[in-house]
């Protein structure tokens, strides 16, 4: 009894507690179904809320949009407003303009109208004078042709015949006196432009020489520049083609040469030697070399420098250079750069006087004697070597003809190739210009080198000693030993046979061997 009692218990405890369970789970389930409706209607009334505020924005946003798109538009519309006003302003404009030349085109019609008619009846009233006058003339023609016995046409012919003899004498006779009258008014022309044109021009005397003095501070100098045996002096001498005499005169060198190009190297090589010190015959050729690439670019910067003076432009680059080069060559004594201004000068001058191109001529004056600074020996006259390198670089006819005539070894074809050369003349003939003496002496000195470059395997020359030495330098690989000494004979045969000289002139072959080498 008591264990069925206890079951009985049991299960009224478990089915009490199974009814607790269900009863707790109904009430949670009831709470979580209120929290969650809760929940819904506070995310809905603020989703709803949010929806109000997003919607006021969208409004507010297209409202604003509305309110400038209203005023664009209203903008557009002022300005097509404007646009249209003016349009329409501009056409009454035109309108009224058209009117008014309507009205004077129909006035001016109505008066060519008037005029026309006008007009047609003065025709037809010279026509009807016109028909008389032929009736009358015709009359008086066939009376005069019964009382002459001649035809109209037989008259006529020689009345024009008189004229014509009668025409022809006057003629004659008028450019008889014209010409006369020409010849005495141009001769006076010219000696006005000529004597004017001299006038007013500044001139220099010629002062060319063919020995340079080069100062130095001490005589100590001396021993450094001659060297040990004389090494120095003589690497100097061979480099530059330049006798130095070092003698007793105190604090100077002389530097002797007929070339004013040779003589300007080695007085800055020397410089540059003593200056810095180092004198060996290595640094002798370095600086040689140095100086005669600076040499070769002054020439180009004093040509530059010349023809921006004169006023000319367009010169091509090489005769650039060839301008500068006059300034290292003479001409009888007279600088040939000095020279060329000048004539360039006169000639702007006369051509100026003449009512001719002035920068055409000055242009033909400085190049006129550019075949006086040739690289090399040539044949031609330098008039004619002149012209073809001013053809060769693109000159006008103009200037080529002028210098090629200017001593009249072609015909002068153009009116300042006679300019050029009285300019020429004037610039030459003047007191003071020139020495026939000089130009003859640098004649025989480059005949002198000149006989040794005939020979081969002649390498350098150089006349020195005002001409009484001959220093022939000879390429090693093709002249040995003995034929440097059958070298030096034969050309002093030649010179005895060609030349004309005072004195005696020594001949010296030099043939040296070098090997070089670099150590890297």
């Amino acid at each position: 009894m008591e264990i069925t009692f206890i079951i009985i218990a049991l299960v009224a405890g478990i089915g009490g507690g199974f009814g607790i369970a269900k009863f707790l789970e109904k009430s949670n389930i009831s709470n979580m179904v209120k929290n969650a409706k809760k929940e819904a209607a506070s995310i809905l009334r603020d989703a709803n809320l949010e929806a109000e505020n997003i919607k006021k924005d969208k409004l507010l946003q297209a409202k604003e949009k509305f309110l400038e798109l209203k005023s664009e538009h209203e903008k557009e519309i002022l300005n097509k407003d404007k646009r249209i006003a003016e349009v329409e302003k501009r056409t009454r404009d035109k309108e009224s303009q058209v009117s008014s030349e309507l009205a004077k085109a129909k006035k001016i019609n109505d008066d060519f109208e008037a005029k026309t008619t006008e007009y047609a009846a003065k025709i037809e009233f010279l026509d009807k004078k016109q028909q008389e006058l032929e009736k009358l003339h015709k009359s008086q023609v066939e009376q005069l042709e019964v009382i002459s016995g001649l035809s109209a046409e037989d008259a006529r012919e020689q009345l024009i015949e008189s004229l014509k003899a009668e025409a022809k004498t006057k003629a004659m006779s008028h450019i008889q006196d014209t010409i006369e009258e020409a010849k005495l008014t141009a001769q006076q022309e010219a000696k006005k432009v000529i004597i004017n044109t001299i006038q007013r021009v500044g001139t220099e005397e010629a002062v060319e020489n063919c020995v340079s003095v080069f100062n130095i501070e001490s005589d100590d100098v001396k021993g450094r520049i001659i060297g040990r045996e004389g090494r120095n002096i003589r690497a100097l001498e061979a480099a530059t083609g330049v006798e130095i005499i070092v003698d007793d005169t105190p604090e100077a060198i002389i530097l002797s040469c007929f070339d004013p190009v040779r003589r300007e190297i080695a007085r800055l090589s020397l410089h540059k030697l003593v200056t810095d010190g180092r004198i060996h015959p290595a640094r002798i050729e370095e600086v040689v070399a140095k100086t005669t690439k600076q040499i070769d670019d002054e020439i180009i910067e004093v040509g530059k420098r010349t023809v921006i003076d004169l006023g000319i432009h367009g010169l091509h680059p090489e005769l650039i250079k060839v301008v500068g080069r006059m300034k290292y060559r003479s001409s009888y004594g007279q600088n040939l750069l000095q020279h060329s201004r000048e004539v360039a000068k006169l000639c702007g001058i006369m051509a100026a006087e003449l009512g001719l191109n002035v920068k055409l001529a000055k242009r033909a004056g400085l190049l006129h004697d550019i075949g006086k600074v040739p690289d090399t020996e040539s044949d031609l006259p330098h008039a004619l070597l002149g012209m073809q390198w001013a053809e060769k670089f693109g000159e006008k006819e103009e200037v080529c003809n002028a210098i090629g005539a200017h001593h009249d070894e072609i015909e002068m074809k153009y009116l300042i190739s006679p300019i050029i050369q009285v300019c020429d003349a004037i610039s030459g003939a003047r007191p003071g210009a020139r020495r026939q003496v000089l130009d003859s002496y640098i004649q025989r000195l480059k005949d002198l080198e000149n006989i040794a470059f005939g020979f081969n395997g002649v390498k350098n020359a150089y006349a020195i000693q005002a001409g009484r030495e001959l220093r022939v330098i000879v390429e090693s690989e093709k002249v040995s030993d003995e034929l440097a000494s059958s070298l030096s004979f034969e050309i002093s045969q030649k010179i005895q046979t060609e030349m004309t000289y005072p004195g005696q002139v020594k001949i010296t072959v030099i043939r040296e061997t070098r090997a070089v080498n670099i150590a890297k």
